[in-house]
């Protein structure tokens, strides 16, 4: 895949100095890719000390803009970002991956495309930065493995969540009893995109809900397939059910997600939704003490999830083991789920 390149006229790095930019107690942040409002609404958050969502500990200072010419969500919409946050905010635009790994403390991968992520990745842990790998992962379960085995190899913090799961009102639907719900029914936008199965690109976000209030212990997936929607209904431990309604017609920004609680004593609606700041928080909270909020097992679990879900429609609604995904797509034993009953 070609990768566009945008390469303004850049001083050597060694020549850049971001000490006026950046307060010294503040971790110096780089960027991988400006085609997404990821870029934006995070430099916002912490480059602008007046806006009210204002997340203090770091400060985006440099950025690689690159984006996927077959894909008119990345391609389109590179140029507007890349102008914002170089004119607005002061950010650097330099010439590779490497580059803003030497001028950074930490980096976050956020190119909209999964298909570049892996060799993003490859990039930035050689440079040795703790990252933040936007969604999706990737754009298949195997190399979203990959990723997470080359982090681990060679020590590289990293960790990769939708914001969905530190919104406050899925927040309070997860917490609204302590023992587990009984089930749990998540809806949202999910329109398809090329190269990516269908729940990667944009179902991560109502998917990561279900499992924020499901927690881990998904056994496998059956899915029923629509033009406009798709049912996919989760086994998890204890015989407890987590249903994702895929909602293909919905565009991409659409607020249409809700999560519902089936618990031990009572039913409970998710009430709110939320932003992007308790997601940002998270990641500086991350970068400061390099301890992930969530685990390659976990995360990896969503995203099986999503590629049993691909395999069940290929498969005209078998029913598919995430456990069996997860050692094809390479997972060590330590990342594999429960064995279903019926194995």
């Amino acid at each position: 895949m070609r990768v566009l390149r945008f390469q303004p006229l850049i001083l050597p790095v060694l020549a850049i100095s971001f000490a006026a930019s950046a307060m010294a107690d503040n971790l110096r942040i780089g960027l991988i890719g400006l085609d997404t409002s990821h870029s934006e609404q995070f430099t916002l958050r912490l480059n602008d000390p007046a806006n009210p969502n204002h997340v203090p500990g770091a400060r985006v200072v440099a950025a690689f803009p690159c984006a996927s010419p077959d894909l008119p969500e990345s391609a389109s919409r590179i140029n507007g970002f890349t102008t914002t946050l170089r004119d607005k905010f002061g950010v650097k635009m330099l010439g590779s991956i490497a580059e803003v790994c030497a001028a950074t403390d930490a980096v976050m991968i956020l190119s909209v495309d999964g298909r570049p992520h892996l060799d993003q990745a490859k990039q930035v842990i050689a440079g040795g930065k703790p990252f933040f790998l936007d969604k999706p992962v990737a754009s298949s379960l195997k190399d979203a493995v990959e990723i997470y085995k080359l982090a681990e190899a060679a020590k590289i913090p990293m960790f990769s969540a939708s914001a969905t799961r530190w919104w406050p009102g899925v927040i309070e639907v997860a917490n609204a009893e302590k023992l587990p719900a009984r089930a749990a029914l998540s809806y949202g936008p999910a329109p398809l995109l090329p190269h990516h199965p269908d729940l990667f690109f944009y179902g991560i976000h109502s998917t990561e809900a279900l499992f924020t209030v499901m927690g881990s212990g998904c056994l496998s997936v059956e899915r029923t397939s629509a033009p406009d929607v798709s049912v996919i209904t989760g086994l998890w431990e204890g015989g407890r059910l987590g249903t994702l309604y895929a909602l293909h017609t919905l565009p991409m920004g659409s607020t249409d997600y809700k999560i519902i609680r089936f618990g031990q004593e009572k039913i409970t609606e998710q009430a709110s939704q939320g932003d992007y700041t308790p997601l940002l928080r998270e990641i500086i909270k991350f970068f400061q003490t390099r301890q992930p909020p969530l685990t390659a097992r976990q995360t990896l679990e969503i995203y099986a999830f999503m590629e049993a879900a691909q395999e069940s429609k290929k498969q005209n609604g078998k029913i598919v083991s995430l456990r069996d995904v997860l050692t094809k797509a390479g997972a060590p034993e330590a990342w594999l789920p429960a064995r279903s009953a019926d194995k």
